[in-house]
């Protein structure tokens, strides 16, 4: 693309919204940020079903001002957002963003997290008694908690990657072919930068309220159509010296086949998987960016657990023959254009088993790999790594260092997205990782890969002479608690608690008390599993709009809590589906795709739905600066990154440091009661052995394994850098010696020296020295030297030295050998002093200094 066309997103001019209510009607004035541009809409309650009406043109402040005293209100509530239109049984109810805080940045771009809600009944009641019903959804429906991990910007897409988002527009319009139609192409020719703004379209997989946006849609200013994502977003950032470097990690869960752990797994007839989430990790330094996106999900065919007995672990069933693999191949091929080639899946699912469980899943999965990449050129096919984890981290094995090996092969492979004002690369390919429930182990191989990925950034950025990472670096560190929170939020959406197996779980560095918390987690879970999560199921299948109420049945007497299942929900257009294609079954890569491959064709063929030419970089609608910094804005302590970052500080404080690097290892603070035994009797570092799913999993491991546990009575030892973290705090550790750090030691002097060193010291005194010797001022005057008097040497009373009767010339000739000094070094020493005044006055200089100097030249 040429260097001199540069494209900039819209700002939206709804930043600030204010309801105000009458019996009537409802309006809803939104502003800018700056309050300078306003837009009003009006509903009419009254009207039996959702009327809204915008006034086409922007107004003023002052125009504002005489629309609001010329009415007379219920009630008004300030408000950040539309979030959309709901309806149940009876009326509309409109929902608002009330409380917002900024938890990121990319750019200037400001990203918001949902704090507060508000739902507003839109329909005026009626004379009749309300429905008995109505009051159950909407319990239902705020099951959802909007208030907890829902993000928005107003000016930076959520919904897409980095990658895509600073792309070029190819084509303009919702309606428009990518297949048929010709693609934009950008050439300026005569030198001149030309700017364009552009308003994006969202992907609709990742928008949680697009269900709710619908009544607002093709009637209202797009600007108020204020998208939101589910999931996690969080940043750090890395002090190299004083410069800051941020690294954000986002996470975008989908709302297709979207679910609680049991009752959503495998794959829908459309490809969508259970507990997809996509996960890209980005690091800022100004115009510089690095992105890399990642993805889990669950095994893409059609399989369940029975849950309707009450056990931890149900059995797994294949409950489909999918003998071409048609689920899978859809759910590839969409990989395949969002992401392109190659696609990399890390099966982290157990192979081997006594007792068939997981590898049901590992063998399904290969076979349908296997017979996918059939139809694929080399170089395209699918990659497939088998990398059972269970096995792995058993004994003595380390599982980072074999995940590492990994993250390298993947990231050589699909590489990484890189921009500034002078080059950019791309990411060609997606890495796929999946375990059973996508949580824990998924998780930890997740970091494995962004903990290589963070050394290639920072290496492609400048920081780092060689592209490594060290565990108990601050940098890593802050890497590792930012998957942690982000793998506790997917596993409280997905499997109801917080992750039981973490990364320092399978680092073998989790300290004895992890038992106790993977045991009251895996609880947590388990009664989740049984209890809630049909009622959390039934909450999101609202939320999304799979199941309208409105609509279920003409009487209106099958409600979501009578359904017997939800499949026919998920699986709409089931009968379209199942209808004999005239695409060949070994056509599942579609040509279009093909030919674009290995770039991603959503990135090369990028859609808008408007393109505006700018005159001026300093248009509202793009400044950028402006909608950052904001004037006069009170802000709390705890919205700030750094005052986060301090706060987390307390805990990972080391205990001393020689270095200021985040790169190097560090020595961390820990209790010595936290090397105690645990209750079983094994050592702290077995916590990865001995935690609850894999004690659950001993029955069905393989002979070979047996063995090798019969063998292992006690926990293997940590490595080098889990022992440095559990290290006791002692004096030592507090105050290093100088050995230790700088090579030597200090050591007191011993006493011969000192009286030497004193002589030496007082030497010119002892021979200039006229006067009769002073005597001690008190009988009781601490005498330093007193050896030195009997045999006739020296002694300090008051300052003042004090020579024995025998002759001092004597004593120092016979206790101090005076150096004989050569007449050759006499002349040198004559020479050197005369040296400053031969230059400096005569202008002359020795012949041997002149040709040091030439030589030299």
């Amino acid at each position: 693309m040429d260097q001199n066309v540069r494209f900039q997103p819209l700002i939206s001019s709804i930043q600030k919204v204010a309801l105000f209510e009458t019996k009537a009607k409802l309006y809803l004035i939104g502003s800018n940020s700056k309050e300078t541009r306003f837009r009003v809409l009006e509903i009419d309650r009254r009207a039996p079903d959702l009327s809204i009406y915008e006034n086409p043109n922007e107004l003023e402040k002052g125009d504002i001002r005489k629309f609001v005293q010329s009415r007379s209100f219920i009630r008004s509530i300030s408000a950040y957002g539309v979030l959309g239109f709901v309806k149940f049984l009876e009326g509309y109810y409109l929902i608002l963003v009330t409380k917002r805080t900024r938890c990121a940045f990319i750019g200037k771009h400001i990203i918001y997290t949902i704090k507060d809600t508000a739902m507003i009944r839109v329909n005026e009641a009626s004379s009749k008694q309300m429905h008995p019903l109505e009051q159950r959804y909407v319990k239902m429906f705020n099951n959802v908690d909007l208030n907890s991990n829902f993000y928005f910007s107003y000016s930076y897409d959520l919904t897409h990657s980095l990658q895509y988002n600073l792309s070029a527009p190819k084509f303009v319009g919702t309606r428009c072919d990518i297949v048929k139609d010709e693609p934009l192409v950008w050439q300026n020719r005569t030198g001149e930068k030309m700017t364009y703004a552009f308003r994006g379209v969202s992907r609709e997989r990742f928008v949680w309220n697009a269900f709710h946006l619908k009544p607002m849609r093709d009637v209202v200013h797009k600007d108020w159509m204020l998208e939101i994502i589910h999931g996690f977003i969080s940043q750090s950032s890395i002090s190299i010296f004083g410069r800051q470097v941020y690294v954000c990690l986002i996470a975008r869960r989908s709302t297709r086949y979207a679910g609680t752990r049991f009752l959503k797994r495998g794959a829908n007839f459309h490809g969508d998987v259970a507990n997809e989430v996509e996960t890209e990790q980005i690091v800022l330094d100004g115009n510089r960016m690095c992105s890399f996106t990642q993805l889990r999900g669950s095994v893409p065919s059609h399989w369940s657990q029975d849950v309707s007995k009450m056990v931890p672990k149900p059995q797994i069933a294949i409950d489909l023959s999918d003998p071409f693999g048609e689920t899978a191949g859809k759910h590839y091929q969409r990989l395949m254009f969002h992401y392109g080639a190659p696609v990399i899946i890390l099966n982290l699912v157990k192979t081997r088993e006594k007792r068939r469980h997981e590898s049901l899943l590992s063998e399904e999965m290969y076979s349908t790999v296997s017979y996918l990449n059939q139809f694929l050129p080399p170089h395209l096919r699918i990659r497939y790594i088998d990398f059972d984890m269970a096995r792995k981290s058993r004994g003595t094995g380390n599982v980072m260092e074999k995940l590492a090996k990994i993250a390298e092969t993947v990231i050589q492979q699909t590489g990484m997205f890189y921009s500034d004002d002078e080059r950019s690369q791309k990411q060609t390919g997606i890495v796929r990782v999946n375990c059973v429930d996508c949580l824990d182990r998924t998780n930890t191989a997740q970091f494995a890969i962004g903990k290589c990925v963070l050394a290639h950034q920072l290496y492609d950025l400048g920081f780092l002479k060689e592209r490594k990472l060290e565990f108990e670096s601050d940098c890593i560190t802050m890497l590792e608690n930012l998957y942690e929170d982000h793998g506790d939020t997917l596993a409280l959406q997905y499997g109801g608690s917080q992750l039981v197996h973490r990364i320092k779980t399978y680092r073998k560095t989790a300290v004895w008390a992890s038992q106790g918390n993977d045991i009251m987690q895996t609880l947590s879970r388990y009664y989740s599993n049984t209890f809630s999560d049909t009622e959390k199921q039934h909450s999101i299948n609202l939320f999304l709009g799979y199941y309208i109420p409105s609509k279920a049945e003409v009487n209106k007497t099958l409600h979501i809590w009578d359904l017997e299942t939800d499949f026919y929900i998920h699986n709409s257009r089931f009968d379209e589906i199942r209808q004999i294609s005239s695409i060949p079954l070994t056509q599942w890569v579609s040509p279009f795709v093909m030919n674009c491959l290995p770039a991603a064709v959503s990135d090369e063929n990028r859609v808008v739905k408007e393109l505006i030419k700018i005159h001026s970089n300093d248009a509202e609608i793009i400044d950028y600066y402006s909608n950052f910094h904001y004037d006069y804005k009170l802000t709390s302590f705890e919205e700030h990154i750094d005052y986060q970052l301090s706060h987390l500080s307390r805990n990972l404080a080391p205990a001393f440091r020689s270095h200021f690097s985040p790169f190097e290892p560090i020595r961390r603070q820990q209790s010595t009661a936290l090397k105690n035994p645990s209750l079983t009797g094994q050592s702290s570092t077995s916590s990865a052995n001995s935690s609850s799913s894999d004690r659950s999993d001993d029955e069905s491991e393989s002979d070979e394994e047996e063995k090798c546990s019969n063998n292992r009575n006690t926990a293997p030892s940590s490595s080098t850098n889990s022992s440095r973290a559990e290290d006791p705090v002692t004096l030592s550790s507090m105050f290093p010696m100088t050995n230790d750090i700088y090579g030597f030691e200090i050591r007191m002097p011993k006493k011969a020296d000192m009286l030497k060193y004193e002589k030496y010291a007082e030497i010119n005194r002892i021979c200039n020295s006229t006067g009769e010797p002073v005597r001690p001022s008190s009988p009781h005057q601490y005498n330093r030297h007193a050896q030195m008097n009997e045999s006739g040497g020296l002694s300090i009373y008051n300052n003042e030295i004090i020579i024995a009767s025998v002759t001092p010339e004597k004593d120092i000739q016979n206790d101090i050998a005076i150096p004989t000094v050569s007449d050759e070094s006499i002349a040198i020493y004559e020479k050197y002093c005369m040296l400053k005044h031969t230059i400096m006055y005569d202008f002359r200089c020795d012949p041997k200094i002149l040709e040091y100097v030439n030589m030299f030249e």
